[in-house]
């Protein structure tokens, strides 16, 4: 095998190495896709946000939804956006799921923070 086939091997061997690793690393990221929270179940609240940037939910009494953002950078931030809400009464239950403007994604948890930027509750990964 001649010089420069041996380095275009050589090449390519490293470049689908390369692309590998680089797979294995956007695999591994956190992603806030997916359901959050105790879908379905009356009276707790959960978010599911799709990949085309659209997020439905339930503060435990009030549907709500909207279209999310992805502020991550390095510390996995999601802006929500302005979210809509249905303005039901429940009685007894804590709506503060559709106080919040954004989130923070720390593995399976999501943190939730209103308009000033207060953690106002959490919610663990229901899908993962």
């Amino acid at each position: 095998m001649n010089r420069s086939l041996r380095v275009l091997a050589l090449s390519a061997t490293a470049f689908t190495g390369l692309l590998a690793l680089s797979a294995c690393t956007a695999a591994n990221e956190p992603s806030v896709i997916g359901a959050w929270g105790a879908p379905g179940t009356s009276g707790e609240p959960s978010i599911v946000f799709a990949p085309d940037g659209s997020y439905t939910g339930n503060d435990g009494c009030n549907g709500v939804g909207g279209r999310w953002r992805d502020d991550t950078g390095t510390d996995h931030t999601v802006d929500l956006g302005t979210m809509h809400s249905t303005r039901m009464f429940c009685e007894g239950v804590d709506t503060w799921l559709s106080l919040a403007r954004s989130a923070e994604l720390s593995g399976n948890t999501l943190t939730l923070l209103d308009e000033g930027g207060v953690e106002i509750g959490t919610l663990q990964r229901a899908d993962g």
